[in-house]
């Protein structure tokens, strides 16, 4: 008797255990792709509630400009700032994005962010036409900096051959070391800058790169996008 009960038992364990993989399955379907996740980059072991410094959202492919593009459907490919970029630039005055029709090319400048009377490039990550430019950002150009993943996208580009254009970008495990590499970079500069954007111990301030080193702001832009 006490043998069959320990089996009813054990019976009652897997249907559990089971029930708990499908619905932790279900969720990851249901999951959006814009639901973003914390990286380790911070300088130091951190607690649990600290805030991370730089995002990466799920599924998306990064160029290592600091740009962004996400597959959608059949050509259609949506382009934006990554958070990195974001957090480094700060809100900007305003963008210059290409018109309709224009064409992309991958690792080329694809766009400007103006800023304290500064003009900063950014690369394309995709090569293609534009299909549509993103109005919510260029009435308020803070969105792409401060909701990159989200409302904050920047333009609609019809990629042909996407799996070709997929190959020179950055995912998964290779993204994330990516970025912990350029927090490396960060934590090289001089302790006294680092302060300054860090006053909380946390993560870096918004506009952060303009604080660093203002008098080489520029050299410092094209250290990080990769552009003249």
């Amino acid at each position: 008797m006490q043998g069959d009960i320990f089996a009813t038992k054990g019976i009652e364990y897997l249907i559990v255990i089971a029930y708990l993989l499908a619905l932790v399955g279900m969720l990851r379907l249901l999951a959006p792709r814009g639901v973003t996740r914390a990286l380790g980059v911070q300088t130091r072991p951190q607690p649990s509630r600290s805030r991370p410094w730089f995002l990466l959202a799920e599924g998306y492919s990064f160029h290592q400009g600091h740009t962004w593009a996400a597959h959608e459907e059949g050509e259609i490919v949506t382009v934006g700032l990554d958070d990195f970029a974001g957090k480094l630039l700060g809100a900007p005055d305003a963008l210059e994005l290409p018109a309709v029709g224009q064409r992309l090319r991958q690792g080329e400048k694809g766009w400007s962010v103006s800023l304290a009377g500064k003009s900063v490039g950014m690369l394309s990550p995709v090569d293609g036409k534009v299909l549509a430019v993103n109005p919510a950002v260029l009435e308020n150009p803070s969105l792409a900096t401060s909701r990159p993943y989200e409302d904050g996208w920047l333009l609609k580009v019809r990629v042909p051959n996407w799996r070709t254009t997929v190959r020179n970008l950055l995912q998964d495990n290779l993204a994330v070391s990516w970025m912990r590499e350029t927090v490396e970079r960060l934590r090289r500069m001089p302790a006294g800058e680092l302060g300054v954007v860090m006053p909380d111990g946390g993560a870096p301030v918004p506009g952060f790169g303009r604080h660093l080193d203002p008098e080489h702001w520029d050299d410092l832009a094209r250290e990080f996008f990769l552009t003249d």
